[in-house]
């Protein structure tokens, strides 16, 4: 990166545009492979480029990944993802890297949230205990590839355990140990850039903020150290989120965008329209904010967030429609309309 811009390689400033790709961080714990029986061929990679999708984000499983805990897990695990980041990349298509289902008991969780200490649902934090080594390994097996970014870890939420308490929240979001309404060691977002540079990567990271990171006002504030400086702001909003509206992006994210580079690595509506998720993303085009949907797998929209009928590409009537329309408009070089992708970059 430079400055508040993502760039290539020989610094042109880019965005990530794209979609997420569920599966790999829920299906190796749920006895549905590693993928949830969905193609990651290359047939399934050329579905994407008709779309103009030029980055996939992609979350894991960090017990799946360590062979803690499901199946596939450990060395069949990697070797799967490693295939499927490789193929995407050998077609000029960014991947980002999520760590999504971390180990770490809540026991005092709403009944909405598990309360599993294994990684079989969203966590507040991520743990000392597996996360640093997790991405100590992802960064070692994609060290060599700039194309490939990594998302430190998907939704935190540290706020809601500290009785919404947003310093102790932000605290513990940077620092880790012990939290507020966590029972186990908590990684804070120190600890995994520290795992991550501690073994020569230099890729591009993401680092997002509390409220299951829709709140990112005191981002800057608590922004970890890299001796890169090259981190990005990690930031979701879907419509039923507190920062939701044009008014909170603009006195919220818009003067973030001006200091660091912002990917919107998720986001969406939950009526399976396109009115909220077209104001989005013209407020992100307007704002040179990378983004990308939710999500690349046909599981029906019915409750929204849902792009896709099939494997095959086929829109979802509404968002799916509105949204391929819109990539197919679309550019990460900004102006200048460019169909085929082109791998970006890191530092």
């Amino acid at each position: 990166m430079s400055g508040n811009k993502i760039v290539t390689t020989d610094g042109k400033p880019y965005r990530l545009l794209g979609v997420s790709r569920s599966g790999g961080e829920f299906a190796c714990v749920q006895g549905k492979g590693l993928w949830d029986s969905g193609p990651v061929d290359q047939a399934s990679v050329d579905a994407m480029k008709t779309w103009n999708i030029h980055a996939v984000r992609v979350p894991l499983n960090e017990e799946c990944w360590l062979g803690v805990n499901g199946s596939p897990s450990g060395a069949t695990y990697q070797q799967g993802v490693k295939d499927y980041v490789n193929r995407l990349v050998a077609n000029g298509i960014n991947v980002i890297l999520d760590l999504h289902w971390t180990w770490g008991a809540y026991p005092d969780s709403p009944d909405w949230h598990c309360k599993d200490e294994h990684a079989t649902c969203q966590k507040p934090m991520p743990d000392a205990r597996y996360a640093p080594q997790f991405w100590t390994g992802v960064a070692n097996a994609f060290k060599d590839n700039d194309a490939v970014v990594f998302d430190l870890f998907n939704e935190p939420y540290p706020d809601m355990p500290a009785d919404w308490n947003k310093t102790l929240g932000w605290q513990c979001l940077r620092d880790g140990g012990t939290c507020a309404g966590l029972p186990y060691e908590v990684a804070g977002m120190q600890d995994l850039v520290d795992a991550v540079r501690g073994t020569g990567a230099t890729n591009l990271l993401m680092v997002g903020g509390l409220e299951w990171t829709n709140d990112m006002r005191e981002w800057l504030t608590y922004k970890p150290n890299d001796p890169l400086n090259n981190i990005a702001a990690s930031w979701h909003a879907y419509s039923f989120n507190a920062c939701a509206s044009q008014s909170c992006w603009d006195s919220q994210i818009a003067p973030l965008t001006q200091q660091v580079p912002v990917v919107l690595g998720e986001f969406g509506q939950d009526d399976c329209g396109f009115d909220y998720m077209q104001r989005l993303v013209n407020w992100a085009d307007s704002h040179d904010v990378s983004y990308l949907a939710w999500t690349w797998n046909p599981w029906g929209c019915t409750g929204g967030a849902v792009l896709i009928k099939d494997w095959a590409g086929t829109p979802e009537p509404g968002l799916g429609e509105g949204y391929k329309a819109h990539l197919l408009t679309r550019s990460p070089y900004g102006d200048q309309f460019v169909r085929e992708p082109i791998i970006a970059g890191g530092s």
